[in-house]
């Protein structure tokens, strides 16, 4: 078989598909970045806004923006291609990592929920009565679910389990779920009347849409590191 190879003469500018190409790298890592620094951000607003300490309730935003904007924000772009801070880490390294922010994650969550019931006990108001509060008790439902099958994926010799590959798209595809429905919550908090009377004006607009960048990110990662992909003949 006979190959015709082309080159290109010398000092000759490449072509405008990798320019493009280098665009779309660049976006990307300016989207993770900014992944980063939103989930910082958001963490550091919700503690300084609940002001920890005055009240039971105070603990509550703590702890779980610290679980579910910061660790499980973080524990997910462990693994990102275009711009982790741990890139420097081997991939076992990083599962590693990825355990004990999960970790924190379900401690977190479990620790902010139990201020939340303490606080509504000592003030006898109803439980669940918001969105806000059925959609964060369905968020830790999901992330103990995705920690199962987290579990399983460490030991995948147990009896009766699927396959390695079926594990860890159920593992992602929980996780993802967790993920979205913890952006829901959060966003939920923002129309509480504890967050509108503390935040507003432009600042609560600016604010609001803030967690949806993480959530694209994140969704971009999963979906591309575990969807089937299939070859487009043209």
């Amino acid at each position: 078989m006979q190959v015709d190879v082309h080159y290109s003469p010398v000092g000759e500018r490449p072509g405008p598909g990798a320019g493009e190409f280098c665009l779309y790298v660049w976006i990307r890592r300016v989207a993770v970045i900014a992944a980063h620094v939103t989930a910082v951000g958001l963490t550091i607003l919700m503690s300084l806004l609940s002001r920890p300490g005055t009240s039971l309730f105070s603990w509550h935003p703590v702890f779980m923006s610290a679980a579910f904007c910061l660790c499980m924000t973080e524990g997910v772009l462990l693994f990102s291609r275009e711009c982790s801070p741990f890139c420097f880490q081997s991939r076992k390294g990083r599962v590693r990592l990825h355990w004990l922010l999960q970790v924190l994650v379900l401690l977190g969550g479990v620790a902010g929920v139990g201020f939340m019931v303490a606080s509504k006990c000592v003030s006898e108001r109803p439980h669940l009565a918001s969105w806000h509060s059925v959609l964060g008790v369905w968020t830790l439902a999901v992330t103990v679910l995705q920690v199962v099958f987290g579990l399983c994926l460490l030991f995948p010799k147990l009896p009766r389990t699927p396959s390695f590959s079926r594990l860890k798209l159920y593992h992602a595809t929980c996780g993802l779920v967790a993920y979205l429905l913890a952006v829901g919550t959060v966003t939920l908090a923002m129309f509480t009347d504890w967050f509108q009377a503390t935040v507003r004006g432009v600042l609560w607009y600016v604010l609001v849409p803030l967690p949806l960048l993480p959530a694209v990110v994140i969704m971009n990662q999963i979906t591309s590191s575990y969807l089937p992909k299939r070859k487009i003949n043209t």
